[in-house]
């Protein structure tokens, strides 16, 4: 689990979009790997024009549930956006999850206003699945 205040420092300091860009791709490079039989089309995030695979593991702690996400997608800058996401939101609590608000973070550290239209309909997909699979674990 990330501190959020660092993520958004992180790209704070990065000047520009290109800076940003370059950033968020060597994120992707850093994503644990996924496993090939979890390349199902249950996985699969629809609504995104890359292919892009999430999956959920819940995790019991003295505290309640957590969950664990992994993903991955076939795009270089979606995968780094899977990063950046799972960065936010793996090893949370379910509700910590719904009542975070993952687009404002993306617009935050200046990444949703770049992107095109059809990878923020993704992006939008991928939040959707995450906060589905939070809802039905609390």
């Amino acid at each position: 689990m990330v501190d959020i205040d660092e993520l958004v420092a992180d790209f704070e300091f990065l000047d520009d979009w290109e800076d940003r860009y370059r950033h968020v791709i060597a994120l992707g490079k850093e994503l644990k790997p996924f496993p090939e039989d979890a390349r199902t089309d249950e996985n699969k995030v629809q609504g995104c024009t890359s292919q892009v695979w999430l999956i959920c593991e819940r995790r019991e702690t003295p505290d309640g549930p957590v969950l664990e996400f992994f993903g991955d997608s076939d795009a270089h800058i979606v995968r780094g956006l899977v990063s950046v996401l799972l960065m936010l939101v793996s090893g949370r609590t379910p509700q910590e999850i719904l009542d975070m608000d993952i687009l404002g973070i993306f617009r935050k550290i200046g990444l949703e206003g770049h992107l095109t239209p059809q990878r923020s309909n993704g992006l939008r997909s991928m939040v959707e699945r995450i906060r589905a699979y939070a809802s039905a674990a609390s």
